[in-house]
């Protein structure tokens, strides 16, 4: 099959990353790529237009888009027609900081680019084969038939860590996807068997604004004694939590560490993360009966040093043991920075959620 020229969108819940990208049956081949923060520019959209208007390409054969959630009715990557877009409006309520964007990036690409097919790539695809036991949720049986039960995200980063490992994949891997979302997940000879997210992107370990997991209880207590509704629940839960809730400073990790000098509540934060971390990585272990490999991706995982020894030095019970040269090292990935005495490889490797966006649009569309 021929090459094509595809635009990969990636709406996330803190930027917008985008590229395009020369694909055929054997190789991705980037083009150009930006990143451009959400949190600052409400208007980012509006830098694809500008960088694409100034790169003199023609335009993308196709357009793939990052889609966090489809719901339970959309688990597979689709061609993208009109009655895939009701569907990701009616399943939006279940990822409320992306699929908006998401929405957006589409309604972009419709009316610059007329006519050019894109493509839905879901995050929940990676984790559709869930067993039972990960993703039953423990609730009554009418609501689980409603298609509430754990989905996992972060599909795509995933999929890229098992395609760079390549044969090298092990029958047990944790993979540690740490950034402004985050989540653990258990992977055994390169499929998904739990994950620390659940219904919606908000479960889990401690985010950037997202509490993770949360005693339900603090819910009702809020709902009963404080009167919140929805939308100041889902405001706690998303956007007034996490790192940015037990700091009061920020939900950047680079900021709590600048701060973390003089600031008790800053330290506190990137302790309580860490813990948290480690935790789901301790549980997934479990799940997986030992670990051969564990992996850090995501903004974080990737670049943040110190996260990463603190959060393997409470590991040191499973006989993870990291060597601090090569953590501090760790610039060009991948990177493996375990020492000789680990019984687990550790590496570094880079999220390319990208470059599998635009695979998985090639492989719907040439």
């Amino acid at each position: 099959m021929k090459a094509l020229d595809i635009l990969a969108l990636n709406s996330g819940s803190s930027s917008l990353k985008f590229g395009m990208y020369r694909v055929d049956a054997v190789r991705v081949e980037e083009l150009f790529g930006e990143t451009v923060s959400t949190t600052d520019d409400p208007d980012a959209i509006t830098r694809v237009a500008s960088v694409l208007a100034a790169s003199g390409m023609p335009p993308p054969d196709a357009i793939g888009h990052r889609i966090v959630h489809g719901g339970p009715a959309l688990r597979q990557h689709r061609r993208i027609d009109d009655a895939v877009l009701c569907q990701l409006q009616a399943a939006a309520a279940f990822a409320p900081l992306h699929t908006p964007a998401a929405l957006a990036a589409i309604g972009f690409a419709q009316s610059h680019f007329p006519g050019v097919p894109q493509a839905a790539c879901f995050d929940t695809q990676f984790h559709a084969g869930l067993p039972e036991m990960a993703r039953v949720l423990p609730i009554a049986q009418d609501l689980q038939s409603e298609g509430i039960q754990r989905y996992g995200f972060h599909g795509l980063s995933l999929e890229s860590i098992v395609r760079q490992l390549g044969a090298d994949v092990p029958e047990r891997l944790v993979i540690a996807h740490l950034g402004n979302g985050a989540s653990i997940t258990a992977v055994r000879g390169g499929q998904s068997i739990d994950t620390s997210m659940g219904l919606t992107p908000s479960g889990g370990v401690i985010m950037g604004t997202r509490s993770g997991d949360l005693d339900p209880g603090v819910l009702v207590w809020l709902l009963r004694e404080k009167k919140f509704d929805a939308a100041q629940l889902e405001a706690l839960v998303d956007h007034q939590s996490g790192l940015l809730g037990i700091s009061g400073v920020s939900s950047d990790m680079r900021r709590l560490h600048e701060a973390a000098a003089s600031n008790p509540d800053a330290r506190l934060a990137i302790a309580m993360f860490c813990a948290s971390v480690r935790k789901q990585i301790a549980a997934m272990i479990t799940v997986l009966d030992g670990v051969d490999m564990l992996v850090f991706t995501g903004g974080i995982g990737e670049n943040d040093a110190q996260v990463r020894a603190d959060i393997c030095s409470g590991l040191s019970w499973i006989g993870v043991s990291l060597d601090a040269s090569r953590n501090g090292s760790a610039g060009h990935l991948p990177a493996d920075i375990h020492d000789g005495a680990s019984r687990c490889r550790v590496r570094v490797l880079a999220s390319q959620e990208d470059e599998q966006i635009a695979r998985h649009t090639w492989a719907l569309l040439a």
